[in-house]
């Protein structure tokens, strides 16, 4: 494909979805840190990458276009990185379309829960949603920060947003082979989102690692901040037993959120490999009038 990236983070979230900052923003954090390729994945959304691609232009930097599928497993939910898909998909636009909606009631849901115990109401949350198409529990995190009623979205997923405190709701989400049949039928290579999350850190299990491997499965994301160590090196086992693509990923969301642009980066032959088995959109590179002088 001739791609010349060498620092490249695959993974990160703008305004669109869960971030807190444009489009433009998160590209031009993303050349200042020293990036030279960046990923915009928002969950369930394309919204930001018209956006992205002329900003990644302007900043002389590469650009992969993808999204953050949600899926639901037996064992709970498991998120689907796509990359380079077609964005006209319309198996894939009705989908997410599906997915938006379902998750913005259940948020609706999660904060009348929350309000019997804090003094948090659904105009909180949508003053914090700012361009977001669908509302989600960042959302929410960010109400709770703006009343004081917690000092950081890490603060509120670990104490009212997580599943174990009572407030939280289901949405819809599809089977992860299911998604990753879409993902491929739209010209899109599927990386499974940081495994360390799935069924509460042990990871898909042998059945359904067949079944999606089968379905077309492309990566895992190994180098990420949710994978301990000791999990990182099976997941390097099972990427060579399946010859799975491996990425590294910063998971980014701007404000609110440890992570931090390149903290983990993907290795420039495994975008190689998602570059060449892609046939929705390519690898945006920047022109040469572009480039820093």
């Amino acid at each position: 494909m001739g791609l010349t990236f060498t620092r490249i983070d695959l993974h990160t979230h703008s305004r669109v979805s869960d971030g807190t900052q444009s489009a433009t923003e998160l590209v031009d954090e993303a050349a200042a840190t020293g990036l030279d390729c960046l990923g915009l994945t928002d969950h369930d959304d394309t919204g930001g990458w018209d956006e992205a691609a002329h900003a990644a232009e302007q900043a002389g930097i590469g650009l992969v276009r993808g999204m953050e599928l949600s899926t639901i497993t037996r064992r709970g939910s498991m998120h689907m990185l796509a990359y380079l898909f077609d964005p006209t998909n319309r198996a894939l636009t009705e989908l997410t379309a599906e997915i938006r909606d379902s998750r913005e009631h259940r948020a609706e849901r999660i904060v009348a829960r929350l309000a019997r115990d804090y003094p948090i109401t659904w105009a909180d949350v949508l003053a914090q949603s700012g361009e977001a198409k669908a509302i989600g529990r960042p959302h929410i995190a960010d109400a709770l920060v703006e009343r004081g009623i917690v000092a950081d979205r890490t603060q509120a997923f670990d104490r009212m947003l997580h599943p174990r405190a009572g407030y939280y709701e289901p949405y819809f989400a599809p089977d992860p082979v299911e998604a990753i049949t879409l993902i491929r039928e739209a010209g899109g290579v599927p990386v499974i989102a940081h495994p360390a999350t799935v069924a509460r850190g042990a990871g898909p299990d042998d059945d359904l690692l067949h079944r999606m491997v089968d379905a077309g499965l492309g990566g895992l994301e190994v180098w990420h901040r949710l994978n301990p160590p000791k999990f990182r090196a099976h997941l390097m086992q099972i990427a060579r037993a399946y010859d799975l693509i491996v990425t590294g990923s910063s998971d980014y969301h701007g404000a609110g959120k440890p992570n931090r642009l390149g903290e983990s980066l993907t290795p420039p032959d495994q975008l190689e490999r998602i570059a060449e088995q892609a046939s929705g959109v390519p690898v945006l590179q920047p022109s040469k009038s572009s480039w820093p002088m």
